[in-house]
């Protein structure tokens, strides 16, 4: 059988990448141009500042990706991009650029949900991996458990109701003044403090209990912080930055492992920035191992947006030869399981 080359594009936040995938799990090359030192001065990402950047970076990106894989991009058999969610004018550079693509060289065009992209991680860090499986995708954007029931079906039994995971991570940090991105360095300064200095809540909702709510937390993170200020006395950042952190992955775990239970599930895998996370890798290990669950995880280089995961994607709809219009539009809101419209 012919080996299925597919260049995918990545634009849907702060990272300008593109990547040549063989097979959707073979990765030639993963070129990613980061703006975290453009964004970092104004202590998250503007929209604005994000699209203008991806709009230099996007052609030396697919250039060096071609170049590091050794092909021509006529050599590529599909053009595959994320077309949301993320940030609309982030999105269309994106997409704009692999519409051109894909036309200049007569190739189908694949749009990929980049939640879904981020779950395909696992299966180019783990190449026996196949579906059934239950998957965290954990980001500054999204939380959600999703029970994966084949490569192209998936049904999410959980999502956050309000602040996703990594955002709650990014606002404690700006809170706490430890600068951006949030959830790496509230990680670290986290080994430091003590997890049991403050009970911070966990919510649980009766009626949909994979489901996740973060803006409580977080309120009572800030809250004490204010307290501490007010008083004017110094406060704990590293127990805080601990508490805070056993917090949020007690519930992601918890979630997870409560939905892998209950679908009879033998795998579990995360997905997404904050599977990044080396206390919640270690939570989720400790876990499942007292379950008997085999755990997954992609390397760090893949838990954060990548293009090689949309190539990933892109190649089960490429065998199916699911290809999107050539008149795809960006769409901001874009939830798992959507089809283009």
């Amino acid at each position: 059988m012919k080996d299925i080359v597919i260049l995918g594009i990545e634009s849907s936040c702060d990272e300008t990448s593109a990547a040549v995938v063989v097979n959707g799990r073979r990765v030639l090359s993963n070129i990613i141009a980061t703006q975290v030192k453009l964004h970092a001065e104004y202590g998250g990402v503007v929209p604005e500042l994000a699209s203008r950047k991806h709009v230099e970076s996007i052609i030396p990106v697919v250039d060096k990706a071609c170049k590091d894989a050794k092909i021509e991009l006529k050599d590529v058999d599909a053009i595959s991009v994320t077309y949301g969610p993320g940030l609309v004018g982030a999105l269309l550079v994106g997409l704009s650029a692999a519409k051109g693509f894909a036309l200049a060289l007569g190739k189908p065009l694949i749009g990929v949900n980049h939640i879904d992209g981020h779950i395909c991680a696992n299966y180019i860090a783990h190449r026996e991996l196949e579906p059934p499986f239950i998957c965290l995708v954990a980001s500054g954007g999204h939380s959600h458990v999703v029970n994966v029931i084949d490569y192209r079906k998936t049904v999410v039994l959980g999502r956050t109701r309000d602040d996703a995971a990594g955002e709650a991570f990014d606002k404690i940090a700006r809170v706490l003044g430890l600068g951006y991105p949030g959830g790496p360095r509230v990680e670290k300064k986290a080994t430091e403090g003590n997890a049991q200095a403050f009970s911070f809540p966990r919510v649980k909702f009766k009626d949909s209990p994979y489901d996740f709510s973060f803006s409580g937390l977080k309120t009572a993170v800030i809250n004490t912080v204010n307290q501490f200020r007010q008083k004017n006395e110094q406060v704990p950042v590293a127990d805080v930055c601990a508490s805070f952190q056993k917090a949020a992955v007690d519930v992601l775990v918890d979630n997870t492992m409560e939905a892998a239970i209950k679908t009879k599930s033998k795998t579990v895998c995360l997905a997404g920035g904050v599977a990044a996370n080396t206390f919640l890798r270690e939570s989720f290990e400790k876990a499942c191992l007292n379950a008997g669950i085999k755990l997954l995880y992609p390397p760090l280089a893949l838990c954060t947006d990548n293009a090689a995961m949309i190539a990933s994607s892109a190649y089960f709809s490429f065998i199916e030869e699911d290809f999107a219009p050539i008149d795809l539009n960006a769409i901001p809101g874009l939830k798992l399981g959507e089809k283009y419209s």
